[in-house]
């Protein structure tokens, strides 16, 4: 995740210098007419904003709507008008804040939901301005093909697929949140307040071990832990056991964490030991 995050930051992230000796040549007249010869020899359904980017909407998508201080995941393909690539996703996609990207980004994709698709034309002053950066000669139309994934939809698909797959007798949350009940237990439910010990391991829907605790549990205060956990244990009572199976909004979002990657579903079997 961390690669994904540096390779957008060369590509994406806005380069700010107080070097008086770089340029400041406006090349606004010529992106536009350079944009407008792409888009009709291209033939593309491009829509105009008035700050003079360009965006073509190929699905406007189903998710959650975009806004300035969305994070965003995205698969994208960058190039120049001659078709030049200078950078693309890799296949976990990209992970970002919209408020920290370059200007045509920031427009563009507000255009789009999660799930949505499409292409992204930028002229120099909504991208890199009249310097070169990273490569990108100065003054260059961006171009950038663009697919939101939509983590929510995808991880809903995931998990059905999986209680499927697995013949578990899966009950869902309004949360999101699905869970297996083993055994309900005997003692008292935890809240969300309560000091837990409970013995679980965690994985992936491909079965990769992320994070096990030894047979006599970890103890922590549950308010501290990921909100499917906060959610989840509350419906065992102690002494109970079962899965958790926990959509990435409730674990540890676009970002991931170390070995869980970006918009992961986790899961975990828990045995919930002891509520102190």
């Amino acid at each position: 995740m961390k690669s994904v995050c540096i390779a957008l930051c060369v590509i994406l992230f806005v380069s700010c210098t107080s070097d008086d000796n770089f340029s400041n040549k406006d090349y606004s007249l010529e992106n536009e007419q350079e944009i407008a010869a792409y888009v009709e020899a291209n033939n593309l359904d491009a829509t105009r904003t008035e700050s003079g980017l360009y965006y073509v909407i190929d699905e406007v998508g189903a998710g959650s709507e975009i806004t300035s201080k969305s994070d965003i995941a995205v698969h994208y393909k960058g190039y120049t008008t001659d078709g030049k690539v200078f950078g693309e996703s890799n296949e976990t996609g990209a992970v970002f804040n919209l408020s920290t990207v370059i200007s045509g980004w920031q427009e563009g994709l507000k255009f789009f939901n999660e799930g949505g698709s499409g292409m992204l034309l930028i002229p120099a002053h909504l991208a890199y301005g009249s310097n070169d950066y990273n490569g990108i000669k100065g003054g260059s139309v961006l171009i950038f093909e663009i697919e939101i994934i939509d983590h929510e939809a995808e991880n809903k698909a995931e998990i059905l697929d999986y209680i499927a797959a697995n013949g578990l007798n899966a009950m869902a949350t309004e949360s999101g949140l699905y869970y297996v009940m083993e055994e309900e237990g005997t003692g008292e439910n935890p809240t969300v307040n309560s000091n837990v010990t409970v013995a679980y391991t965690g994985y992936l829907t491909d079965g990769k071990v992320f994070d096990q605790s030894s047979d006599a549990g970890a103890t922590f205060d549950l308010k501290n832990l990921i909100k499917g956990w906060q959610i989840g244990l509350p419906l065992f009572k102690e002494g109970g056991k079962g899965i958790l199976i926990i959509p990435s909004s409730l674990a540890y979002g676009k970002y991931g964490s170390n070995d869980i990657p970006s918009g992961a579903v986790v899961l975990f079997d828990i045995s919930l030991l002891k509520v102190n």
